[in-house]
């Protein structure tokens, strides 16, 4: 559906249950988690590919940066998938149950999940365990939505709170009463909630201090499903059990576009160009962190860094040197410059030299013996005296 005209582009039956759908790099394609398996088509209905790895999916993101797909499905998995080379990148057991609750960080690609046990976890497709676990609500999780700023993310559960969250302290800064079906932040940070035939839009009114903006209540009986804001529009499209309306909202949206980011004039020229460009800086799974900002930094060296064998190796050699030439030959009677002497007077220097490293290789933690001795006297000293004899001959 072309919603800038408001006309209708392609319709066509899949002839099974459509659970999500996301657009990937451009309008051209776009992925829909049907009843089994997860499908491509392109903008005429046509199927692309099927892409059978994630089995029966529930929910679906497109991470544009990276060309990742991620998909959650009924076994309780968290599934990663390159669409530029077809190749399954990971591929997670969450171990908290199957949900439909995802969201991407717009800052970092973090994916979050929000759990029937009120936690939300954070994930990276390098990490088999969650980078973050907070307990956000003490019902299941019912929406999640990030600030675009990455900073905010807000959470909705069913003990009737809708609460907003600082990542920077993990910490709630507001909290809401009411239930909601479905979250959704816009451009400028206006935050849409809705729940049954009502829709609430709150702002920041300074200092993240959340206060309500508007209110909108369509005919009674149409339950919303999702409601998500319209880019570079002061437009809220609402998806219900009837259809689909739309209804302005003043000052969501950004104003001003930038073309080579987001164009709405763009030709197929433009467009293929574009999705070249996007390939060649595609970035590595591996760049996905919580911070990543630490990109390219050079890591602090640690206070104590235990040596290396090659360390210990040199230190060892050179020591040996050193004890070699530090001999001093002086000048004896008839008979004890023989070089039998010298020889012996050497191998005494060069054994005195690797003595410490012979004893550190003994004894790892670096402790002497004779410390190691006064232990077990001390722990003899509260044993009975019948058995203190053993302890002293171990001691030995």
């Amino acid at each position: 559906m072309d919603v800038l005209n408001l006309e209708s582009v392609k319709e066509f039956q899949v002839r099974e249950r459509v659970r999500d759908v996301v657009f990937l790099q451009n309008d051209q394609l776009y992925a829909v988690a049907q009843k089994k398996y997860t499908y491509v088509y392109n903008r005429h209905g046509t199927e692309i590919h099927c892409l059978k790895e994630n089995r029966q999916p529930l929910k679906l993101e497109f991470l544009e940066k990276h060309f990742l797909l991620v998909g959650t499905n009924n076994f309780s998995q968290l599934h990663y998938q390159d669409i530029s080379t077809g190749q399954v990148v990971a591929n997670y057991r969450t171990g908290l149950g199957p949900t439909s609750v995802m969201c991407s960080n717009p800052y970092n690609s973090v994916i979050s999940l929000g759990h029937s046990g009120g936690k939300l976890t954070m994930w990276k497709p390098t990490s088999g365990k969650p980078l973050i676990t907070m307990l956000c609500h003490q019902g299941p999780i019912t929406a999640l939505a990030y600030h675009p700023s990455g900073n905010l993310v807000a959470t909705a559960g069913l003990d009737k709170k809708i609460k907003i969250w600082d990542l920077r302290k993990f910490e709630a800064i507001h909290s809401i009463q009411g239930h909601a079906q479905t979250l959704d932040f816009s451009q400028k940070g206006l935050l849409a909630l809705a729940n049954g035939s009502r829709v609430q839009v709150w702002r920041d009114k300074g200092g993240q201090d959340f206060g309500l903006y508007m209110t909108h209540g369509i005919a009674k009986g149409y339950q919303i499903g999702t409601a998500k804001f319209r880019p570079y529009e002061d437009v809220l499209g609402l998806g219900h059990s009837m259809g689909f309306s739309s209804i302005l909202i003043p000052g969501s949206g950004e104003p001003n576009f930038d073309s080579w980011v987001a164009n709405p004039y763009e030709t197929s020229k433009q467009r293929s160009k574009k999705e070249v460009h996007a390939l060649l800086d595609k970035l590595p799974p591996e760049s996905i962190m919580l911070d990543p900002s630490s990109i390219g930094m050079v890591r602090e060296r640690q206070r104590k860094e235990k040596p290396t064998k090659k360390d210990i190796e040199q230190q060892l050699e050179t020591a040996v040197q050193e004890a070699k030439s530090n001999v001093v030959i002086k000048k004896k009677t008839k008979g004890r410059n023989k070089p039998s002497k010298i020889a012996k007077r050497k191998e005494e220097e060069v054994f005195n030299a690797k003595r410490p490293f012979l004893e550190k290789q003994r004894d790892p933690e670096g402790a002497p013996q004779e410390k190691k001795r006064k232990v077990l006297l001390e722990v003899a000293e509260d044993l009975p005296k019948s058995l203190q004899r053993f302890v002293k001959k171990k001691s030995v």
